[in-house]
């Protein structure tokens, strides 16, 4: 009997699944997800990540049997899962959507190429989000990517073309011990995971919350309803970014001319989130065009900058919220107990990571993967890299933690919240309690140093000296003459023009924030 495997692997769904259809209208298949032990060991992998995908593939196999197939379940090394199916039934064809993750995936990738081409087995994949394979140049991408999202969705196959292979293989669901996952944190307020969530989510945000997105995501007090809340399931391909694309035009088609308030803040809400998508495919294009970026400076005359200053004291304080600075701390204990924290809050995470602490992007972008459940390599690193300065062409972004404060939780809301310790502070010394006098921390039954941690550094001279630092560097004229190849390798390229022509394209000009 010959068949097609279709792997499944960042893309758990059946809709909007291109190998899938191809397959089912080829012949029979067998539907396949590997969990990889040499995955699970990285450092950018957490036990809130193993639980989302053990959600996620219960839905989707819910997905399958619908369909009448089942999905199969294996664990081992991708090349060695292949050999065992293979000689228990020899079969032609895999099918797989491209995928641009970490080096160990990429280094996986070429395995599994190498072993089709000596077994004689085809091995296609198609593209699934804005992202391109050996892309030439920049200049034509946000054509490719416009093209990509304006297709038609692939639709699911129906019960009856779906022909399933069962082999005699069964595999229970291994704890994550047994994988090699090392992380045991529990996250429990993190999104649950799977097609039918993610459903849910989506139509949350396009009819009621997308009204408060312009002007409600900055904030930590807003943002959580305020943002779309779809990344994970995007990066688990639970939802197709096409299908979001497409769902958020049709939404912004329906409100386009009602002239009710509500209506137009739904709309404004529609048109700002959109830009976000296009960002979600752009960073990842950087990752895809060099895979480098992952642990490697983009710009290498930034290399040398912090590696041997890395302070593991300071490192270690941040890891624990306990950096004395109350929004930072506050924003560690929210992302400890949900998994999530909205983009400016990431940013300032970063930016008093690389700035006043002088911390290098790798090892902090290695504890903040496994904190964000929304962990998408491909805008995690290019973000990493931009807020530490290393990129050398982004301008240099540095957060003050207590103007973000004052700005962003002007009430102290989400600093009591988050850190009971100082609930009874008064607002005037909210931000900063290492000033209080001591009668004053007594009063509060608070003891700054105790109770909360005293600032490690003097924010201000610490960040004065780390920009006068990047800023050395950034004159350099060997440093200044490299920053044009990288501008066009990876530089945006904003046609107007081109989106001009698409009506259902928002006329609002791109932003340079992203739903991290």
């Amino acid at each position: 009997m010959t068949y097609t495997v279709v792997w499944f692997k960042r893309d758990l769904r059946i809709f909007d699944h291109a190998p899938l259809a191809h397959a089912a209208a080829r012949g029979p298949v067998l539907c396949l997800y590997v969990l990889e032990p040499g995955i699970w060991r990285q450092p950018d992998c957490a036990l809130q990540h193993y639980e989302f995908l053990r959600e996620s593939l219960r839905d989707l196999a819910q997905q399958l049997r619908v369909l009448g197939a089942r999905l199969q379940l294996a664990v081992g090394e991708l090349t060695d899962v292949l050999s065992r199916l293979h000689a228990l039934q020899p079969f032609a064809r895999l099918v797989s959507h491209q995928e641009t993750g970490n080096s160990v995936t990429y280094a996986r990738d070429l395995a599994v190429a190498r072993w089709c081409r000596a077994q004689g087995v085809s091995w296609q994949e198609w593209p699934q989000h804005g992202v391109v394979r050996c892309l030439p140049s920049r200049d034509r991408w946000l054509g490719m990517w416009q093209s990509h999202m304006a297709a038609d969705r692939v639709a699911a196959p129906l019960p009856a073309s779906l022909r399933s292979v069962c082999l005699p293989w069964r595999t229970a669901w291994p704890e994550p011990s047994a994988i090699g996952l090392l992380d045991d944190h529990q996250v429990p307020l993190r999104q649950r995971g799977g097609r039918t969530a993610g459903q849910q989510v989506l139509d949350d945000f396009l009819n009621v919350r997308c009204a408060n997105y312009r002007g409600g995501i900055s904030s930590p007090l807003s943002a959580a309803d305020a943002c779309s809340r779809l990344s994970p399931y995007l990066s688990s391909g639970s939802l197709s970014m096409r299908e979001v694309v497409q769902a958020t035009r049709q939404q912004q088609r329906q409100l386009t001319g009602l002239r009710d308030p509500e209506s137009r803040r739904l709309h404004q809400g529609l048109v700002a989130f959109m830009s976000r998508l296009h960002w979600h495919c752009h960073f990842i294009q950087k990752l895809e065009s060099e895979p480098e970026i992952e642990w490697r400076n983009l710009h290498q005359g930034y290399d040398g900058l912090r590696e041997s200053a890395h302070n593991a004291d300071y490192f270690e304080a941040l890891q624990a919220g306990r950096t004395g600075w109350p929004l930072v701390d506050a924003c560690v204990a929210m992302l400890r107990e949900t998994g999530w924290l909205n983009f400016r809050m990431r940013a300032m995470l970063v930016s008093v990571a690389s700035f006043p602490l002088w911390l290098h992007w790798r090892p902090v972008g290695l504890w903040l993967a496994r904190q964000f459940l929304d962990y998408e390599p491909g805008i995690h690193w290019s973000q990493m890299q931009m807020q530490a300065g290393t990129t050398g062409i982004n301008a240099l972004r540095v957060y003050n933690p207590l103007k973000q404060a004052q700005d962003h939780d002007p009430g102290g809301v989400f600093v009591r919240h988050w850190l009971p310790a100082l609930q009874q502070v008064p607002d005037a010394w909210i931000f900063e309690p290492w000033q209080m006098p001591l009668q004053l921390q007594a009063r509060c039954g608070v003891r700054v140093g105790t109770d909360i941690a005293s600032p490690l550094v003097d924010l201000a001279e610490a960040t004065r000296v780390a920009k006068s630092r990047v800023y050395a560097v950034r004159a350099r004229p060997s440093v200044r003459s490299a920053k044009a190849a990288i501008l066009q390798k990876h530089g945006s390229r904003d046609h107007l023009s081109q989106r001009r022509n698409r009506p259902d394209q928002s006329p609002a000009p791109l932003q340079r924030s992203l739903e991290w």
